[in-house]
């Protein structure tokens, strides 16, 4: 079931199949987040789905139950793998995003994020008034996502074991080769780290699109990981 999943942050589809010819006939999972859809829109999911790609849809819905629902009532019709939404906003909205899911599509996954992997414990304190700690809190919103029915979340490598416990999905940003830069993430691990530590999905950035050989850097992930 585990598998590398390659964060697509391009500014247009022209640069997303600029990259995407570098993987040669690889057909890798693909992260479609908000820059590249706000810019080309459904119809690029719509594309990639037919040339055969796995589409995790990054958008972190987080609005009023109502809105949500809704929202996710058109996303069901794209027919992606994966979406997901901000825990942040609660049960209720999360029982709603699934509801308005599942009237149009029974197979998508939905997750959570609990906290980005940009968040310091600094700014879960004084920014977010969150006085509880980074784990603690991060193990709550979780059983938050378990209670309102979804299939897993997005987190860390490191919070990987406390949702294994709670039998969700784990879709973990924050991969870097020991060889690169942490960037503007701060909780981060390697490849074979997070298999170690029980990663449904890795999301792999800069560390595969920036690379000198993209293709390579792939197949290392895949093989690091899968």
């Amino acid at each position: 079931m585990r598998d590398v999943i390659i964060a697509c942050d391009f500014k247009d589809k022209e640069t997303l199949y600029s990259f995407l010819e570098k993987l040669g006939d690889r057909r890798p999972y693909l992260k479609i987040g908000m820059e590249i859809f706000y810019s080309e829109g459904p119809s690029l999911v719509k594309e990639l789905k037919e040339k055969g790609f796995k589409i995790f849809l990054d958008l972190k819905l987080h609005d009023i139950p109502t809105t949500v629902h809704k929202a996710m009532k058109v996303i069901g019709l794209l027919n992606v793998d994966i979406v997901n939404l901000h825990a942040a906003g609660g049960i209720k909205m999360m029982r709603e995003a699934l509801s308005g899911l599942r009237s149009t599509n029974s197979t998508i996954k939905l997750i959570a994020v609990t906290q980005l992997t940009s968040t310091t414990d600094d700014a879960l304190k004084d920014e977010l008034l969150i006085n509880k700690p980074m784990d603690y809190t991060i193990n709550h919103y979780a059983k938050n996502t378990k209670i309102a029915g979804l299939d897993g979340v997005v987190c860390s490598p490191l919070e990987a074991p406390m949702m294994k416990e709670l039998d969700l999905i784990s879709v973990t940003p924050g991969i870097r080769f020991s060889s690169n830069s942490n960037d503007d993430q701060v909780r981060v691990t390697t490849p074979a780290l997070a298999k170690e530590l029980g990663s449904t999905y890795i999301v792999v950035g800069r560390a595969v699109t920036k690379a000198e050989n993209p293709k390579e850097a792939y197949d290392k992930c895949v093989r690091e990981f899968v």
